[in-house]
C-alpha cells in the first residue's frame, strides 16, 4: 500500500510521466484527473494528502472538504485558481514555481515587441495575398531610444528589461514592491503607473492577477498612453480590462496589441480582437520550451514531495504557515 497519494487534478501536458517518478521515490501514489469543477475536484481529491492543479478550482469550498490535505501545488507562476487564505487556516502548503520561464516568457514579450514595431504578421498576410509594398504597413518608427514600460518588475521583466536595453530601449517599470535602488541597479526608473502610461511607447504587462491587479491597466491607463503605444500581455488577460482594450484600438486611442493571454481562454471566436488588424494573438504559450516544461514539472513535484516527507518547500506561497505548520528547513 502507498503511503501517500497524490492528486493531479488536471494537465494539458502530453505526459505526468516526470512528477510519477519524483512522487513514487517517495512512496505515493499519483492518481490523476480532468477537473474543471470544484466537485470534480472534491470527489478527486477528497482524501488526498497533496494535490497538483493546473486551472482546476482549489477555492474555500474545495479547501473545506479535504480530510488529508498538507499542500497544493501548482503548475506555474501564478496562483489565482487557489484560495490562498483558506488553504492557509486549515495548515495546507501552497506552492508554485517561480523561476522556470523566466527566459521564455522574456523572450516572447520581446518577440511581441518586436513583431508590433516592425509589422511582421501584417507584412506576412500582404505579401500572401501578393502585395510587395513596403507602404502597406507604415509607418515604422525606429526602436532605439524609444521607452518601453514593465508593469510590474519581477524576474521575468527585469530578464526583459535587459534584453531591450540591448535594443536601445530606455525602460521603466510600476511596481510598489520593488526597492528604488533594485530598479536602479538595472538602470530602470520606477513611476507610477500614470506616468509609465505617459511614457511608454511599449506597455508590457507582467503584474500577477488577484484583487488588486484585476483591471488594473484599463480605460484610464489607455487614455494616457501615447496613440502610436502597442500593448503587450504575457501575463493574466484578467489584469487588463479587455473591452477598454478593444473600445481603444477601436477608437485609435493607442495603435495596437499583442496579447498571449485573454480575459476567456481559449479564445472566443466572436471575440473582436481576432478581427483587428493591429492585434497579434498567440495562444497562452509564453512560458513554453521543452525544457521548460520538464523543470516545470520536476518542481511542482519536488514541491509536494518535499512536504510530505517534512521538509518546507522550495516555492512555498503562503509563508506565514511556517509559524502554524513545523516542518524542517531543506
Amino acid at each position: 500500500m502507498s503511503e501517500f497519494k497524490v492528486v493531479v487534478t488536471d494537465f494539458n501536458y502530453d505526459t505526468i510521466a516526470p512528477e510519477i517518478e519524483i512522487l513514487e521515490r517517495i512512496g505515493a501514489e499519483v492518481v490523476s484527473a480532468q477537473c474543471t469543477t470544484e466537485e470534480e475536484v472534491i470527489h478527486a481529491a477528497k482524501d488526498a494528502d497533496g494535490i497538483i492543479c493546473q486551472y482546476a478550482p482549489i477555492s474555500r469550498k474545495v479547501i473545506d472538504q479535504l480530510t488529508n490535505c498538507k499542500v497544493v501545488s501548482r503548475y506555474g507562476i501564478g496562483y489565482d485558481v487557489i484560495d490562498v487564505n483558506a488553504a492557509t487556516e486549515k495548515g495546507i502548503m501552497v506552492c508554485n514555481v517561480t523561476d522556470y520561464c523566466i527566459e521564455e516568457v522574456s523572450d516572447h514579450a520581446f518577440a511581441l515587441l518586436m513583431a508590433s514595431v516592425r509589422k511582421i504578421v501584417e507584412q506576412d498576410k500582404a505579401v500572401r495575398r501578393g502585395v510587395w509594398d513596403y507602404k502597406v504597413t507604415a509607418p515604422i518608427y525606429r526602436l532605439s531610444n524609444q521607452v518601453l514600460g514593465l508593469v510590474g518588475f519581477g524576474n521575468i521583466p527585469q530578464l526583459l528589461a535587459k534584453k531591450a536595453q540591448a535594443f536601445g530601449l530606455k525602460v521603466v517599470a510600476h511596481d510598489p514592491f520593488i526597492p528604488v535602488h533594485a530598479a536602479e541597479q538595472l538602470d530602470v526608473e520606477l513611476v507610477d503607473l500614470s506616468t509609465l502610461c505617459e511614457l511608454s511607447d511599449f506597455v508590457s504587462v507582467h503584474a500577477p492577477l488577484n484583487k488588486q491587479t484585476k483591471g488594473m491597466v484599463g480605460k484610464e491607463q489607455f487614455k494616457q498612453m501615447k496613440e502610436q503605444a502597442f500593448l503587450i500581455n504575457t501575463s493574466r488577460g484578467p489584469v487588463v480590462d479587455e473591452q477598454a482594450l478593444v473600445d481603444a484600438l477601436r477608437e485609435n486611442v493607442i495603435s495596437g496589441a499583442s496579447l498571449d493571454v485573454l480575459e476567456t481562454e481559449p479564445i472566443d471566436l466572436n471575440n473582436p480582437l481576432l478581427e483587428m488588424k493591429n492585434v497579434t494573438l498567440t495562444a497562452h504559450i509564453a512560458w513554453n520550451s521543452k525544457e521548460a516544461e520538464l523543470e516545470l514539472k520536476s518542481k511542482v513535484a519536488q514541491n509536494v514531495a518535499d512536504v510530505l516527507t517534512g521538509y518546507y518547500p522550495t516555492y512555498l506561497v503562503n509563508k506565514k504557515i511556517k509559524g502554524k505548520v513545523l516542518l524542517r528547513d531543506k
